[in-house]
């Protein structure tokens, strides 16, 4: 594999510059401005896998602005690996922590979103294309809420607006190419800030659900 290849993958890149992307680059602080709040929100909470996941959210950031200015396959790699360290942690805890499962169906349940991912994506590829990738996390989060709306309605309320805000994200990002003409500087930058909220705001309703079953959460 050639680690150094360019890759040419969104509206807004035109040359392979390192500021060839301007737009798509300086929107991932949106992901590090998302963590600073989430750290500030953090203070105190004892909670492990919340800390984790707010430092995962802060390394998206990082591996999306090195993909957005290098386009490269390290980069790539750099930019997607987080994205799913924090889809698998965050599975883990919801499964640990909204269910009450042990840790290690907690961890079968994350890995077997793998597989989970791999029948449903190819679903929505004839209308999404290569954003068909991210499109089984709404429709599990929608059915964790839909499947907590008894038990920790509070939960299931938070995680399916999460859910509202990553389809409005994807649609944003499956929006780019097609949209290139009318708009150049393409839709792929709103991706970034959506997804910024949406990734926070996860991770408070973890923090919610946490601290309202127990003051100094688990």
């Amino acid at each position: 594999m050639d680690w150094t290849a360019q890759i040419d993958g969104y509206c807004e890149r035109i040359s392979p510059e390192f500021w060839a992307e301007p737009i798509n680059a300086v929107t991932n602080i949106a992901f590090l401005l998302a963590a600073l709040v989430m750290t500030r929100r953090l203070r105190g909470s004892g909670l492990g896998l919340a800390w984790a996941l707010t430092a995962l959210l802060a390394a998206i950031g990082v591996g999306s602005f090195a993909f957005h200015t290098h386009a490269q396959v390290w980069a790539a790699l750099l930019d997607v690996a987080p994205i799913l360290g924090f889809t698998l942690v965050y599975i883990y805890a919801a499964n640990r922590d909204f269910w009450g499962l042990s840790w290690w169906l907690s961890a079968l349940g994350a890995v077997a979103f793998l597989l989970f991912a791999a029948v449903v994506a190819p679903l929505f590829a004839p209308i999404m294309g290569g954003s068909s990738a991210y499109a089984p996390l709404p429709v599990l989060i929608f059915t964790y809420a839909v499947l907590l709306r008894r038990r920790a309605p509070a939960t299931a309320r938070g995680l399916a607006i999460g859910a509202a805000i990553l389809c409005v994200s994807l649609a944003a990002r499956a929006a780019d190419a097609p949209l290139c003409d009318a708009i150049p500087m393409g839709t792929h930058f709103a991706w970034h800030l959506l997804n910024g909220l949406m990734l926070a705001w996860m991770i408070e309703v973890y923090r919610a659900h946490m601290l309202a079953r127990t003051p100094s959460g688990r």
